[in-house]
């Protein structure tokens, strides 16, 4: 009964922890623009990447 009392707190402790960072994050965060995103067609049509022998076309 112990371990599941002590599981019950640990899940509650990480629920209540990752709420809070949601609700900081929100608060702290400026709004994002949509109008300055690129549309999601052009995804990928920008600079060519350069570095190692992944990027390479």
């Amino acid at each position: 009964m112990g371990i599941d009392m002590s599981k019950n707190l640990r899940v509650g402790i990480f629920w209540m922890i990752l709420v809070c960072f949601f609700v900081w994050d929100w608060t702290q965060s400026q709004p994002v623009n949509l109008r300055l995103e690129a549309p999601i067609i052009a995804v990928g049509s920008g600079q060519a990447p350069s570095g190692g022998h992944c990027a390479t076309f």
